[in-house]
C-alpha cells in the first residue's frame, strides 16, 4: 500500500487536475513523467514539484507522440507502473453550434488520446506483469445535460472502454476510471459571452460550486496506493453542492 518509487505518467500535467495529481504523487515518493502540449508550463510544474520528475511535450492526438512518451519514460526510469490519462478538452455548446474542428478535437483528445495511451502502455504492462491505467472521465457522462452532448458522449465511451479493458487484461493489470464533477481549473476557460447562454450558465454554475483539483488528485492516489490485488474500478468525486 505505497506510491513510493512507482513510475507514473500524467498527461495533461501542465495545469489543473494533472498538475495537482503529479504534485501529490511526487510528494508521496513517485517518480513522475509530466506530459502536455505546453513546454513552458511543463518546465514550471516540474521545477515547482522537484524530486525525481521529468517532462516531455506530448500531443495525445498523435499515437507517435504517445508511444514516444511511454518508451521515453521506460528508458528514463526503467519501468512504467501507472498511466494517468488525464488530457482533455471540452466545448460547451449545442450540437448545431459546434464547429467540425471542435467536435474533432473532443474526440481526438478525450477518446483517441486514451486509446493511444492504452496501445502504447499495454505491451509494457504485459511484459512487466503489472501496471495500472487511470482514466479521467467526467460526471458529464453520468448526468447528461444540453450543451455537453459530444463531450459526455466521448467520456462515456472512455468509461465503457475502461470496463472492457479491465475484463480483458486479467488479474495483473488494474484499471480505474475517475469521474470528477465541477472542478476549479482553467479547463472551464474564460467567461463565455452572453450570446452563448448555455455555455455561460454552465460556467457560472462551476464558479459557484467547484472544488479544488487536489480533491481529484487524492482520489487518484487512493486508487494507486491499494494493494496489488485490489482494483478500484470507478470513483466519482463531486462537490457536495453539485446537483
Amino acid at each position: 500500500m505505497s506510491i513510493q518509487n512507482k513510475v507514473v505518467i500524467v498527461t495533461g500535467a501542465s495545469s489543473g487536475i494533472g498538475e495537482a495529481t503529479a504534485s501529490l504523487l511526487a510528494a508521496r515518493g513517485a517518480r513522475v513523467m509530466l506530459a502536455g502540449r505546453r513546454a513552458d508550463r511543463l518546465e514550471q510544474v516540474a521545477s515547482a514539484i522537484g524530486g525525481d520528475v521529468a517532462w516531455t511535450v506530448t500531443d495525445v492526438r498523435r499515437h507517435t507522440d504517445v508511444r514516444a512518451l511511454v518508451s521515453g519514460t521506460v528508458e528514463r526510469f526503467g519501468r512504467l507502473d501507472v498511466l494517468v490519462a488525464n488530457a482533455g478538452v471540452a466545448t460547451v455548446a449545442p450540437l448545431d453550434d459546434l464547429t467540425d474542428e471542435q467536435i474533432d478535437d473532443m474526440v481526438s483528445v478525450n477518446l483517441n488520446g486514451v486509446l493511444h495511451g492504452i496501445a502504447a502502455a499495454l505491451p509494457v504492462f504485459r511484459s512487466q506483469g503489472s501496471g495500472h491505467f487511470v482514466q479521467t472521465v467526467s460526471t458529464s457522462g453520468l448526468r447528461i445535460v444540453a450543451g455537453q452532448t459530444v463531450y459526455a458522449g466521448v467520456k462515456n465511451a472512455v468509461r465503457t472502454i475502461s470496463e472492457g479493458l479491465r475484463q480483458e487484461v486479467g488479474p495483473s493489470i488494474r484499471v480505474t476510471a475517475v469521474s470528477p464533477g465541477m472542478v476549479r481549473t482553467e479547463f472551464v476557460g474564460e467567461r463565455p459571452p452572453a450570446s452563448n447562454p448555455t455555455a455561460l450558465a454552465t460556467w457560472e454554475q462551476v464558479q459557484k460550486v467547484a472544488i479544488a483539483p487536489d480533491a481529484i488528485a487524492r482520489a487518484i492516489a487512493f486508487a494507486i496506493e491499494q494493494p496489488k490485488d485490489v482494483d478500484v474500478n470507478e470513483i466519482v468525486v463531486r462537490p457536495t453542492a453539485q446537483g
